[in-house]
């Protein structure tokens, strides 16, 4: 096997160990996917300050979100489907996010559950909420969050209605996957993935069957979940929210300033600079255009956290440079997750760090939290 020195070679190696419907959703953005594509391009037109003959020892990239000591200012994005990637995804990435010390978030959509994930780490992880219609349902999965000891809620606020995306539609996109002979060929090409999956019992959304009303099989999961994202979510709903959970809040999915403001008057913690990774409104802004708009305007009342487009550490440092404290990895450590398992996870954080720690020092700076646009040569727009 080829050396594997960046995100894009623990992509390639994916592409190839992942079924093709299963890839494709950890790879894909909505309709024509210009916003996807631009999250990662708009990152090249930011450059670095270089600088020469300062002292580079001693640098530390030891930082804090919302709070919490985190070895990196990186987390490990809500993300679904994620055990569908390799199996007990979820809990092999939560617990490679906690050895390496940084948080690990869990998605609504997730394959393992709540419980599955907290029965194999021992420090709490952070867990990203869906706002159905079924409230007694929110209360339910807010109470288990509770129950797991999670350290924040991530309130997800773009996805009141599902963009569409192409490539799950033209796969047939399911979780477990159906039997037709496109899919069981996918499958078979994948022996590995396939023995993997066999050996786990964790093939379907656990957060909701079983825990949702009338949701007991395949079927009813489908028709549940077409009807249940809220179209009427609103700020009175974050109130809602807040007052129910009770803890630390963030809200993710900002990418107006307008909305900033109103999040910064919403009582929460903090806020994600974020467009779904591209998989919502197509032809939206990138997420790292935003960036400095939104921190400037409310990063003195919120904390301002960063997700989209991110990868390499390089692009870990230009949006703490335009104002995050803290960013998300979603596609990088999935990529890890279907190429190698848990170690593909610590290996993406790995090249995220090796490269972070490079690029700080040749800027000629030791501190990450010092982090600022003097650091920058040249800014977007």
């Amino acid at each position: 096997m080829a050396p594997i020195l960046e995100i894009n070679d623990l992509k390639k190696l994916a592409r190839r160990r992942v079924p093709k419907m299963f890839f494709d959703y950890a790879d894909s953005g909505s309709w024509t996917q210009s916003t996807y594509r631009a999250n990662e391009e708009d990152f090249a037109k930011i450059k670095l300050r270089q600088r020469v003959l300062v002292d580079m020892t001693n640098r530390n990239l030891e930082s804090t979100m919302i709070g919490e000591k985190v070895s990196m200012p990186v987390a490990l994005a809500p993300t679904g489907l994620t055990g569908m990637q390799h199996a007990d995804g979820e809990m092999l990435a939560a617990r490679a996010a906690e050895k390496f010390g940084v948080p690990f978030t869990l998605s609504t959509m997730s394959i393992c559950s709540i419980e599955d994930v907290a029965s194999v780490t021992t420090k709490p992880f952070w867990f990203q909420l869906y706002v159905m219609r079924d409230k007694d349902f929110v209360l339910n999965l807010i109470q288990r969050a509770k129950a797991a000891k999670c350290s924040a809620l991530v309130l997800t606020l773009d996805l009141q209605i599902l963009g569409q995306r192409h490539n799950d539609l033209r796969n047939g996109l399911s979780a477990p996957p159906r039997f037709t002979p496109k899919h069981v060929w996918q499958m078979a090409t994948h022996p590995g993935w396939c023995l993997r999956m066999l050996g786990t019992q964790r093939r379907t959304f656990r957060n909701i069957v079983g825990h949702a009303k009338s949701v007991t099989d395949l079927s009813s999961l489908s028709s549940w979940t077409a009807e249940q994202f809220d179209p009427q979510l609103s700020w009175a709903d974050v109130e809602w929210i807040k007052k129910q959970w009770g803890g630390k809040l963030i809200l993710k999915g900002i990418l107006d300033r307008e909305d900033a403001e109103m999040a910064a008057q919403s009582g929460a913690d903090a806020i994600i600079v974020s467009n779904h990774g591209g998989r919502q409104l197509d032809g939206a802004d990138s997420s790292i255009s935003k960036l400095e708009e939104i921190a400037d305007a409310v990063g003195d009342r919120i904390e301002v956290l960063f997700d989209g487009g991110i990868r390499s550490g390089q692009d870990v440092l230009k949006a703490l440079c335009l104002g995050a404290k803290g960013t998300f990895i979603g596609r990088p450590f999935l990529y890890g997750l279907g190429a190698m398992g848990e170690l593909g996870v610590t290996t993406a954080l790995e090249i995220i760090r090796k490269e972070l720690d490079t690029t700080m020092a040749l800027c000629g700076k030791r501190d990450i939290r010092l982090a600022g646009k003097d650091w920058l040569a040249r800014r977007p727009g």
